[in-house]
């Protein structure tokens, strides 16, 4: 906290803009704006284990773990200490969980009241600009009208809304992975509203577009120069381990950090190149493995459904699986195109464009669910650094150099970080009132013969 007030003391000579992020998750966007040359002021998320990896990677910024619905904009202000200084931008991604569409406002509908506090939040702070952040979904069919009452919404009080609203694949801003979401981007009435991003490279399985850009890295370009997970007995009770790394791509060595120009405008943080993070292994049965590699790299493994990685190619949309109430599923993870397994959870931040100092939860479950729910660092950067521009400011090189808070944090169960926080812990519990259940190998592998029958 005497960091952060440091930074924000009025008189410093670089004072950078001021951001908030609400729903923070790990923290995608957090660091995309840190890297585009803003000061996280604050992270507002309800979840414990999300609040202490965010707290681990963002040292000097303060976690708010609560429900956003028991916060006013006032709440917000005083507890993140912020007196009287301005915020430049509130960003975050609400959750949209409810679409009554017959009769009332879907505003109104009570499942989706979060998003109505995000803009009250937005307007009650007086931010100067704010992004909106969501699934691609929202823009299609009937939930287009929930977009168009949020526009009107937010021009009572007293914002502009860049319009048309656009959908930005992460793809085409140097990340290796098919990432479609929705951004809204506005600024009070009377200010600039951000544009949009131009696009700055052109997916690598679509590298002859008829354009100048640069073609993005592939996923070789991502993780391979990443000792395989599976050679460190370690990594069956850590998801730590020395280890010497391979020849790195340019993308590779911009995660790494090697070069200054890895850190972007972001604080630089101390910690071990040469230590394998994130990386716990997943133990395969011998009928697993035969699947994995006899599944050809760009192809789909018929029983898992599980994408087997193209080197040379783009990951498909990597997703967060469920949380504790809705079964505590984890996210299918690709098969990595050269080792006969599902990638790691380094690996998956490798392919979202997290750098390898950011760390994850030590669980492979909680890891996945955090990149799956975030924005890649680079779209956020990307989106961050149209919002500087429209505040007509300049990204100043953050000079601090920042100790990562303590590894316990990335070690806690749901029950340790709610005291942690001082909160309530969620409820954790396996729902299987669906009735799925988990096959056997032997079942799994009766319906891989039977595949190969019919073909």
């Amino acid at each position: 906290m005497k960091l952060l007030a440091r930074r924000f003391r009025k008189g410093t000579t670089a004072m950078r803009p001021l951001g908030l992020d609400l729903f923070a998750g790990a923290g995608g966007l957090s660091l995309g704006f840190e890297q585009a040359g803003f000061d996280v002021a604050g992270a507002l998320e309800i979840d414990p284990i999300h609040c202490a990896v965010h707290k681990f990677n963002f040292p000097t910024t303060p976690v708010i773990a609560s429900p956003i619905e028991k916060l006013t904009a006032k709440d917000v202000r005083e507890r993140l200490g912020l007196g009287s200084r301005e915020v430049e931008c509130v960003f975050g991604g609400p959750p949209c969980q409810g679409f009554s569409l017959i009769g009332h406002r879907t505003l109104d509908d009570p499942r989706n009241r979060l998003v109505s506090h995000f803009v009250e939040i937005v307007a009650g702070l007086g931010a100067r600009t704010f992004v909106f952040e969501n699934v691609k979904g929202l823009t299609v069919g009937a939930h287009r009208r929930f977009l168009i009452e949020l526009v009107e919404t937010f021009d009572k009080v007293g914002y502009d809304v860049r319009l048309p609203w656009r959908v930005l694949d992460a793809a085409h801003y140097g990340v290796p992975q098919h990432r479609e979401r929705l951004f809204l981007l506005g600024a009070r009435k009377g200010l600039a509203v951000p544009e949009y991003p131009s696009q700055s490279t052109n997916p690598a399985d679509r590298p002859t577009l008829l354009n100048d850009l640069p073609t993005g890295p592939t996923c070789e370009d991502a993780i391979g120069d990443l000792p395989n997970a599976d050679a460190f007995e370690a990594l069956l009770k850590g998801d730590a381990v020395p280890a010497v790394f391979g020849d790195s791509s340019e993308y590779a060595r911009s995660l790494r950090c090697v070069d200054n120009e890895g850190w972007y405008f972001g604080y630089k943080r101390r910690w071990d190149i040469h230590t394998l993070t994130s990386s716990a292994r997943t133990i395969h049965t011998a009928i697993s493995k035969r699947r994995f590699r006899e599944t050809k790299p760009g192809c789909v493994e018929p029983i898992s459904r599980f994408l087997k990685l193209p080197p040379f190619g783009l990951s498909n949309t990597l997703r967060a699986g469920t949380d504790g109430a809705r079964g505590a599923f984890t996210s299918p993870r690709p098969i990595h195109y050269e080792y006969s397994r599902c990638i790691t959870v380094r690996e998956m931040a490798r392919l979202h464009g997290f750098p390898d100092w950011f760390r994850f939860h030590a669980t492979k479950w909680h890891g996945a669910r955090q990149i799956g729910n975030s924005v890649p660092p680079p779209l956020g950067r990307a989106v961050a650094a149209e919002v500087l521009k429209a505040l007509g400011a300049t990204a100043s090189p953050a000079q601090e150099v920042l100790d990562l808070e303590n590894t316990v944090l990335l070690y806690m169960e749901m029950s340790e970080a709610a005291e942690h926080f001082g909160v309530t812990a969620p409820s954790g519990r396996r729902d299987r009132k669906s009735g799925a259940k988990k096959r056997k190998q032997e079942e799994i592998e009766r319906a891989r013969l039977r595949l190969l029958r019919r073909a």
